[in-house]
């Protein structure tokens, strides 16, 4: 008997938003699993950040932290645009 157990998880990077309203909120950036910050190219990397932060965004409710997000994605998507071509 074989027991195969699936040890890959979904998502690369986490995302959160960090700040306060007064001085600016900002989106942070962790690795779910350590070994795949070796062994990423800038593109996965910003994929995955945008992935995180697309998720983040379904259950977010502040709308400071919405626009944030959204910022985020965009600048994100430009930087990916840029360096693919």
């Amino acid at each position: 008997m074989m027991n195969i157990i699936e040890n890959e998880v979904p998502y690369l990077v986490e995302a959160k938003t960090c700040g306060c309203n007064e001085r600016g909120k900002s989106v942070s950036y962790h690795f779910i699993e350590s070994s795949h910050s070796l062994c990423l190219d800038k593109g996965e990397l910003m994929l995955s950040q945008i992935q995180a932060c697309e998720r983040l965004l379904k259950y977010s409710k502040d709308n400071s932290e919405i626009l944030v997000l959204q910022d985020e994605i965009t600048k994100l998507k430009l930087a990916l645009d840029l360096i693919r071509y």
